[in-house]
């Protein structure tokens, strides 16, 4: 049985390092390995996060996002139970990125069991700049949830 959590982004990109600085972290935190979860930050190229998910029981995936909600502001989306919209995970460098590729594996019938994808409203997502101060803010919030998530392991 394997349970993933993704985290989906660029470190070097400002508010999209959300997914791979939540998964450094999560890496060097033993009870994840203790408890099974396979930790990896993930570029977001979506043929790869099927392959990555496929067979998976369990996923959690935390994304940056550009909806026009306000910055910093958190969605939870259950993937297996609605679907995702397009332009959910529209400011990726791929074309076929996180939305995509979820619904493709809708569309095949591979999705894993259960897959949880936390999308947190970014702003800045310059080359080399830093994650801004309210996007980090929604983070800390964001990995308490994601650790909820795996509490019943």
């Amino acid at each position: 049985m394997t349970i993933l959590f993704l985290g989906v982004g660029n470190l070097h990109r400002a508010d999209d390092s959300v997914g791979p600085a939540l998964a450094e972290k999560l890496a060097a935190d033993k009870t994840f390995m203790q408890k099974g979860v396979e930790v990896q930050p993930h570029s977001g190229e979506g043929v790869s996060l099927m392959h990555v998910w496929a067979g998976a029981e369990r996923v959690v995936i935390v994304d940056a996002m550009k909806s026009g909600a306000t910055v910093g502001s958190i969605h939870r989306f259950d993937a297996i139970n609605e679907p995702l919209h397009h332009d959910v995970f529209r400011y990726s460098s791929h074309l076929f990125g996180l939305a995509e590729a979820t619904e493709m594996a809708r569309a095949l019938g591979s999705l894993p069991k259960a897959m949880i994808i936390y999308g947190i409203e970014g702003y800045e997502f310059t080359f080399g700049e830093a994650m801004s101060p309210t996007v980090a803010k929604a983070l800390k919030k964001v990995e308490k949830a994601v650790r909820k998530e795996f509490d019943d392991l």
